[in-house]
């Protein structure tokens, strides 16, 4: 199984996140491609699960200049397609999620969980859920 997980991290939090969901699908026997978005392509969809990662921003949405725009470039590529969505937040109630699933299952995708947040750096318990996620990926 080949999964990629694509992430924007701008203080590290969701990397960490994104590393951890990566770890959970490799225990898995995936064979697992992490990507920052500015090194993902639209071949990510080749994958057999897709794993993205944004935090909040602004007024809880995607960061705007890197990682909006590659996810509108695949949206419409994701029919069919098993995803699981990830971010940390410092504000709000994590509406972007909320919204994010919905664009998600609009394009036709299948989430294989309700999106994960956390607030600010990802404690332990958030991180074991973070490689429950990526264990969601052999499933």
């Amino acid at each position: 199984m080949k999964v990629s997980v694509v992430y924007w991290s701008g203080t590290g939090n969701t990397e960490a996140m994104a590393a951890a969901v990566a770890e959970g699908a490799k225990g898995m026997g995936a064979q697992v491609d992490i990507y920052p978005v500015s090194a993902a392509s639209a071949d990510v969809l080749r994958s057999d699960v897709l794993f993205f990662g944004c935090p909040a921003m602004g007024s809880e949405e995607l960061e705007e200049n890197e990682f909006e725009p590659f996810f509108s470039g695949i949206e419409s590529g994701l029919s069919g397609k098993k995803v699981g969505l990830f971010g940390s937040y410092d504000w709000g109630d994590g509406e972007w999620m909320r919204i994010w699933q919905a664009r998600v299952t609009a394009a036709g995708g299948e989430m294989i969980a309700d999106g994960l947040i956390c607030n600010n750096t990802p404690d332990d318990a958030a991180l074991e859920q973070c490689r429950a996620l990526g264990e969601r990926a052999a499933e």
